[in-house]
């Protein structure tokens, strides 16, 4: 009987701690009790939610597992599965638990506001809606449901819609956390960038330690010209979460802005450290450094950088991608820039311009006949792009098909008739085409 009595103590002076913020030791004094009684379904609960105010998602799921293998029934214990598998970020997940725990309770208006947010991070933004609007069916606050379908418009760009969401989830619940803070991002959306910056003072005295707003109002004040202060957000960041990657990519852009190129290759170079999987802190730390002249470091970065984008294609963004061919073509590694480029336009194969790079590439490696198909394909989806038309009329040339050669100078003129470049290239054909013709000519004596 001492034992059970011992772990009632771990237990209450678990809750003590809770209260005070130490989950360190909340987390010890819970994991004892269960130690002398591992069956009790609440005390398993009790730990998932000390975990998960520490941020340990993964650890809070198997605790609530252990929870619901007690208690399959309990509501409660559905509902936090739900949210942590969110957390996690496993949105499918998160929609079976959510919807075990709404046949558990079905008044409960949580599991639709989690619903939305599921919902809204597969992208599924119908059904995000239509949960949203079963939510306020139910009695009960709405606070989290508006706030939720909120995220689902600013993936949409629905801006103004956003905002009124986030006013109603702001006047229903203000202290729901990052309330202000969204609002302010969807008022600096809307253009209104003085209302934002005062929301996210705002949100700041709600909460001065919040890493994710003193990001957004850097970015805010970057976006304004703002950058001494924006600089003292970031750090702010750093002070708060010493290798914060997203801070010292920030910090980075803001150097390269002010031409503090040696500065910014060592924020970058942070940044690429602190995530192995950033492939933009990686790409931006190889541009500083071509500017920096060092283009030994820059050319293995770009090698490295461009072999892990093929090995996981899904990690890059497609603006990377092109940034990304670029710069390799920048340090004249061709073959490594038409393998980004054959990537990018398999991705977006109605984008002329990543088949305009993808031929670039192959004629920078001189096969010209691959380049040819390239740029053809560039030239149907956007018929009236220069750089394309100046291209084709170079390899046609190099060909000697003059017909062909000037054809391509024509349409290009056509839509940029003050073009010098283009000019001096129509005289370069004919002169040359001339210049062919009386060889012929004299060949034929």
């Amino acid at each position: 009987m001492n034992e059970w009595h011992d772990a009632e103590q771990h237990v209450e002076r678990a809750h003590e701690h809770y209260e005070a913020g130490r989950w360190d030791l909340a987390e010890s004094e819970l994991r004892r009790a269960l130690a002398v009684n591992p069956y009790r379904a609440e005390w398993h609960v009790n730990l998932a939610l000390t975990l998960e105010a520490a941020g340990r998602f993964e650890d809070a799921l198997r605790a609530l597992e252990a929870a619901h293998g007690l208690d399959p029934s309990d509501a409660q214990t559905l509902l936090l599965l739900g949210v942590n598998s969110l957390r996690v970020g496993d949105a499918e997940r998160a929609i079976g638990w959510l919807e075990k725990a709404q046949a558990a309770a079905p008044m409960e208006v949580d599991a639709f506001a989690y619903r939305i947010e599921a919902y809204a991070r597969l992208g599924d933004h119908e059904r995000a809606e239509e949960m949203f609007y079963r939510a306020l069916q139910m009695e009960g606050d709405h606070a989290l449901a508006y706030a939720s379908v909120a995220e689902s418009l600013m993936a949409r760009k629905r801006f103004d819609r956003a905002e009124y969401c986030l006013r109603e989830a702001a006047r229903l619940d203000p202290r729901l956390p990052r309330v202000h803070a969204r609002l302010a991002a969807a008022c600096a959306a809307l253009g209104r960038h003085d209302e934002a910056y005062e929301l996210y003072l705002r949100a700041l005295r709600e909460a001065p330690g919040d890493v994710e707003t003193l990001l957004d109002l850097g970015c805010l004040l970057v976006d304004r010209g703002r950058y001494s202060e924006a600089d003292e957000k970031f750090r702010r960041v750093l002070e708060l979460e010493r290798a914060h990657p997203e801070a010292l990519l920030r910090l980075g852009d803001l150097a390269e802005r002010q031409r503090r190129y040696r500065d910014a290759a060592t924020m970058y170079a942070g940044a690429a450290a602190a995530d192995a999987t950033d492939t933009e802190a990686a790409v931006r730390l190889a541009r500083v450094r071509i500017r920096l002249g060092e283009l030994g470091p820059a050319r293995r970065l770009l090698r490295s950088t461009a072999r892990a984008v093929r090995g996981d294609l899904a990690r890059a963004p497609e603006l990377d991608l092109a940034e990304l061919g670029e710069l390799l073509m920048d340090v004249r590694l061709f073959r490594e820039a038409e393998a980004v480029f054959e990537s990018l336009a398999r991705r977006t194969p109605d984008d002329a311009w990543a088949w305009h790079l993808l031929s670039v590439a192959r004629f920078q490696m001189e096969e010209r006949t691959r380049g040819i198909e390239a740029a053809r394909r560039a030239l149907r989806l956007n018929p009236r792009c220069v750089p394309v038309l100046h291209n084709l009329a170079l390899a046609f040339a190099e060909e000697k098909r003059w017909t062909g050669a000037a054809c391509f100078v024509r349409l290009a003129l056509r839509e940029e008739p003050d073009d010098h470049s283009l000019r001096r290239l129509r005289l370069s054909i004919h002169v040359r085409w001339l210049m062919d013709a009386a060889r012929r000519l004299m060949r034929g004596r």
